[in-house]
């Protein structure tokens, strides 16, 4: 699943991912791949970390991240080799899983072509020519593409990677029509200035070709459609990252781009059309004939929601949302019939899995599972393998196995060796052998040890590889199970120019090559070579060294190459698989070797090798015909036959299994007409051929029992849609097993009659698994029953805002009841199941709340100290449901939290005082904040303003402070007795404050003496300024100044100011009455402040929406809300 996840699903875009990449990028498949100098260049440090293949196995080629990624298949297969010198190599090379292969100082490098002291031969000399790419001795990679089956055409394309830009500097593109034999260079015919990055090749049409540009230089693509012959040039507008290729369409590709956009081409690349913005990285995926309703559908993640789209047309009227709700990021995984999703819940991820493009439904892993990561393995043979890490794990995993529909899952292996990858991905020690179904092998950990299992029925039973009885030189081998066993390492290889730890072919089946050693537990050194030509069942050591060993004529000849640092010009061949092993020469000249290519199809017989003679020298390729070692076609008489078996059992998966393979002695060319020609016979059923059910455990005796947390008669849940249910006898039949007869009628789940209760288990969630929703939106109600007659059930939905549904069963409301509230508050939703035998309720508070817009702060300007003052959150719209206060005033740590949007409080001291409040509503968060003056008394008045004004009062905060400087300015030059702010709203007002001087002990007099001349002056509109070249304004008084002489001086009478405020107070309100006819609104509003703020908006931690400004300015509505206006020029309330 989050990059991915840290916690969670991690889905591999693979079928079996770690299974068939060995198929993938085995030697002899890879149509390209890249290859990187291993003997050039040693002073670069850099160059020492092994920089591995990264591939997408979605049956295309795709890529990501500026990485090309492929399957053989006309992708190109990127790989790197280890750029360093034989002394930094020695240091150790790192395998595919982030582990150490072996360490080369720990080898034993004492001949150059040992393979055991007693096998010393005569030279063979291999028909081989050498072509030389000469100017390209500075060039460090190479992608290369053959063509295809029956084609002589071969790609190459070098490149100078400098590390420490990071980017390709120079390219060179070349093209060979004889097998390799010779190659001309092309760089003309692309532009001897163009700068290459990467080759892609249509999976369906191996001749099309697409050279992509480096981006740093320019933009664009070359695209060929006679194997590379000629070219014609395409401007981009964006940035590839990586390309997906149509399964079937050979002109449809998807294209990524570095923005996150999504574009579509179905001209091979000549134009292209974006499909969507803000993909997920890697998470879009073609349709599968056959599931889906049209060839040109999408399937892709974006803004975490899972959407499926038309190619031509991605409209939101086209669009579709298989999946209802939010899933978390990163995990969508569209992989043969099945799609998954994660949705996280409460801090714990829930999986749903939908096969066959049916319904989503939660993947049932054992109930205490607790899973913290999870892969999904495989999907082939319509059932999914997933790898779980569970809640006390840490370094390894487990395998589960599902039923066909892929929800009920079962433990196959515990504790299965995990490793990270260099890209951070989570790579299993499991591995599928090719040609064999049902046949794994894994790398178990038990006491701190790893330990090698086989298996030949999915994972239904697991035992210990049987070491091999003699060693190369005939010496006895004492190893007894169990305290002594085989073990191989089973990483396949990251670069397909060599063989990984382990092969095998489908065209060879019994045969698999590995690296491992002997002993109690498998080990990194004293690493040696074996192969099984039995599937498994004895092993033959055949190299004391690291070998890589590839497969000609489809298995029917083994060649070997050894892992080394050192230069060499020999290799093995064994014609007897693996049994006698010759050596050949391929070269007069050592070379070191960075990598090897063979003629696409499983009958190779040309391959190429890469390599260097120096540090310095140019690319030398050599190509190699085995068909000069072969005297003749092969004859009927040349085969024989191979019973599969499993330590003598012959039944394996059902059936009999009998293979045509060529006999040792034979030394001919099978062919392309060459086929295994399996004939295979079914066997009765045992109990070997059946797994544990869902929610049974294998117990010592072999038996399945129920695990203590099931309860068998939940099965039966099944009833709640339908009227018949499968009682589990707590097996099921192994997936893909074709046994007959025999116990199957035991063991088979037996289809039986609901029977009749009353509704149990009753839920009732939303879509999205969220107890909030939006006003005005959609809100679906999902309803399911655990137990009882679901047929006979009717359903009661009652939505708490006095509407409710009733539905007659609980069938007819599969895809969920939707419902929309039309106002904001709590709603308490019941959903009642019943039905003749009784009845079930359940009970969910629903919190329908909008989008909080704006937020102002009503403050006084100016305070007198300690009096109390009211402070107000406005909010807009006023209604949004559930909301939370925080209060912060000055420096204060701490803040007051409240529900409600008033708050009083007291200003202690003297001077200018902040106050910030923050509205939580939501998954947003709102601030607005004000600075209130306080001092011991002081005095004010409103003003007002000539009508010309109102036509130039943008009504934002900016120009009410510039406004008011100039008002000031106008009224009286006294820099700190005078505060001056101008309110918001239309007709423009204002008011201005008196305030004590410090300096003036007794200027109580000579304040008022001040008032009297200011507003002497109002009234006689003496007050003037220029707002613009010919607008004129004028300031005069308002009729009632809506803050009265607030003064604290002992002169004063207490009592009479009382009076005089309740009189004036009383007066107002009767006034307002009689006049309007309506209620006084409630809460006080107070001038703006004249440093008003714009307004923030902060995102709430863990919302998935991103952060968005709200205009600092309310609606103009807002401003002249009938309320206020109707009572402007009368009570003066100072606010909105």
């Amino acid at each position: 699943m989050p990059p991915a996840m840290e916690r969670g699903v991690r889905f591999w875009h693979t079928s079996a991912f770690w299974f068939l990449l060995l198929i993938v990028l085995s030697f002899f498949l890879a149509a390209k791949s890249e290859i990187t100098c291993r003997s050039c260049q040693p002073w670069d440090k850099r160059l020492t970390k092994e920089l591995l293949f990264k591939t997408d196995a979605r049956e295309l080629a795709t890529g990501y991240g500026g990485e090309v990624m492929g399957n053989g298949e006309g992708a190109p297969a990127l790989a790197r080799l280890n750029s360093a010198s034989a002394e930094t190599r020695q240091k150790g090379i790192t395998s595919s899983a982030g582990r150490s292969r072996v360490k080369r100082s720990e080898l034993r490098w004492s001949n150059e072509d040992r393979r055991t002291p007693t096998s010393r031969q005569d030279e063979l000399k291999l028909t081989s020519s050498t072509f030389a790419l000469t100017g390209d001795s500075a060039h460090n990679q190479a992608m290369v593409h053959w063509s295809g089956q029956n084609s002589s055409v071969i790609l190459m394309l070098t490149k100078l990677f400098d590390f420490n830009l990071n980017s390709v500097t120079e390219s060179s593109l070349w093209r060979s029509t004889d097998y390799g034999t010779t190659y001309q260079k092309l760089n003309e015919k692309v532009g001897a200035k163009t700068i290459l990055s990467y080759l892609y090749v249509s999976p369906n049409n191996k001749r099309k070709i697409m050279l992509l540009t480096d981006p740093e230089v320019e933009s664009g693509l070359l695209i060929s459609s006679d194997e590379g012959a000629t070219y014609q040039k395409y401007r981009l507008s964006f940035y590839i990252l990586s390309l997906l290729f149509h399964p079937e369409q050979e002109d449809w590709i998807l294209a990524y781009s570095h923005d996150q956009k999504l574009y579509s081409s179905v001209e091979f690349g000549r134009r292209w059309q974006l499909v969507h913005e803000r993909v997920a990285p890697n998470r879009f995926y073609w349709s599968k004939t056959g599931l889906d309703k049209e060839p040109g559908l999408i399937h892709l993640e974006t803004k975490a929601l899972y959407v499926t789209c038309k190619l031509q047309n991605c409209t939101d009227a086209n669009k579709g949302k298989p999946f209802p709700g939010y899933i978390d990021p990163n995990s969508l995984v569209v992989q043969d019939e099945y799609v998954f999703v994660q949705v996280s819940t409460g801090g714990r991820p829930i999986y749903y899995v939908s096969a066959k493009r049916n319904v989503f439904t939660p993947m049932k892993l054992p109930k205490y599972t607790l899973p913290k990561d999870l892969h999904v393995i495989s999907t082939d043979e319509n059932r999914v393998v997933a790898a779980v890490q569970e809640w006390n794990q840490n370094d390894t995993y487990n395998l589960y196995v599902s039923d066909t529909g892929g929800v009920f899952y079962t433990l196959a292996l515990e504790n299965v060796v995990s490793s990270m990858g260099p890209e951070g991905n989570v790579m299993i020690d499991l591995y599928e052998v090719a040609g064999i179904k049902g046949m794994f092998l894994a790398n178990k950990k038990m006491d701190n040890m790893v330990k090698t299992y086989i298996t030949y029925n999915r994972g239904r039973d697991w035992r210990l590889l049987q070491a091999p009885t003699a060693d190369l030189r005939g010496n006895g081998v004492h190893c007894e199970l169990p305290y002594c066993s085989l073990h191989l390492h089973l990483h396949v290889s990251a670069n397909p120019y060599t063989s990984g730890n382990i092969e095998s072919k489908d065209s060879a089946p019994g045969i698999i090559v590995a690296s491992g050693s002997i002993g109690a537990e498998l080990t990194t050194s004293n690493v040696s070579m074996f192969i099984t030509s039995d599937a498994g069942n004895t092993w033959r050591q055949i190299f004391e060294e690291e070998y890589s060993v590839l497969y000609l004529d489809q298995g029917g000849a083994l060649v070997a190459i050894r892992h080394t640092p050192l230069p060499i010009r020999h290799l093995w061949m064994s014609f007897d698989e693996g049994r006698q092993w010759n050596k050949y020469s391929f070269t007069t000249s050592p070379l070191f070797v960075d990598g090897l290519l063979g003629e696409p199809g499983e009958e190779t017989l040309i391959m190429t090798i890469f390599g260097h003679v120096s540090h310095r020298s140019e690319w030398q390729l050599v190509k190699i015909d085995f068909r000069s070692i072969f005297n003749r076609r092969c004859t009927e008489g040349d085969y024989q036959t191979w019973h599969l078996h499993n330590q003598g059992e012959p039944c394996i998966m059902g059936v009999k299994r009998i293979y045509r393979k060529l006999k040792p002695i034979a030394r001919c060319v099978m062919g392309k007409t060459y086929s295994v020609t399996m004939t295979s016979a079914p066997c009765d059923c045992t109990e070997a051929d059946f797994e544990c059910d869902y929610g049974y455990e294998r117990r010592s005796d072999g038996k399945c029992t129920p695990a203590f947390w099931f309860l068998p008669s939940s099965m039966s849940r099944s009833c709640t849609t339908g009227t018949t249910f499968l009682n589990s006898t707590g097996y099921r039949k192994v997936v893909s097993n074709n046994c007959t007869a025999g116990v199957i009628a035991e063991y088979t789940a037996r289809r039986q009659h609901c029977p009749t209760q009353a509704p149990k288990g009753l839920h009732l969630v939303t879509s999205e698994g969220k107890l909030t929703a939006t006003l005005g939106t959609n809100v679906t109600f999902l309803v399911f029953l655990e137990e009882g007659d679901g047929a006979r059930t009717s359903i009661m939905v009652d939505f708490g805002d006095g509407h409710a549904l009733t539905y007659s069963n609980i069938s007819s409301i599969e895809d969920g009841i939707r419902h929309v509230y039309k106002a904001v508050g709590i709603y308490r939703v019941t959903a009642t199941g019943e039905n003749s035998l009784g009845s079930e309720s359940v009970v969910l508070y629903l919190h329908v709340a909008c989008q909080l817009e704006y937020i102002h702060l009503s403050a006084p300007f100016v305070a007198v100290k300690n009096k109390e003052v009211n402070l107000t959150a406005v909010l807009w719209p006023s209604q949004v449901g559930t909301v939370t206060y925080i209060w912060w005033f000055g420096n204060n740590t701490e803040p007051i939290i409240t529900l409600e949007g008033s708050v009083a409080c007291t200003f202690s001291r003297e001077g200018v005082n902040t106050v910030t409040v923050q509205v939580s509503a939501g998954n947003a968060i709102l601030q607005d904040r004000k600075t209130i003056a306080v001092h011991e008394y002081f005095r004010s008045h409103l003003l007002a303003f000539s009508s010309n004004l109102d036509d130039h009062n943008p009504d934002v905060a900016e120009w009410r402070l510039d406004v008011s400087r100039v008002i000031k300015n106008a009224m009286v030059h006294v820099s700190e007795q005078l505060l001056v702010t101008v309110l918001p709203g239309l007709p423009t007002a204002a008011e201005f404050f008196l305030l004590p001087d410090k300096d003036i002990t007794e200027g109580k007099p000579e304040k008022i003496s001040l008032s009297e001349t200011l507003l002497n002056a109002l009234n006689q509109n003496l007050v003037q300024f220029t707002l613009r070249p010919g607008v004129q304004v004028t300031v005069y008084t308002a009729h009632l100044s809506a803050a009265p002489l607030v003064d604290t001086s002992e002169n004063h009478s207490g009592s009479a100011m009382l009076m005089l405020l309740s009189v004036v107070v009383l007066g107002l309100a009767i006034f307002v009455v009689y006049k309007f006819k309506r209620k006084i609104p409630g809460l006080n509003v107070y001038a703006q402040m004249q440093n008003e703020k714009e307004q923030e908006m902060i995102q709430s931690p863990g919302s998935p929406a991103e952060s968005t400004l709200v205009s600092p300015n309310p609606p103009r509505e807002l401003v002249t809300s009938p309320k206020l206006l109707d009572t402007e020029l009368n009570t003066r309330p100072i606010g909105l």
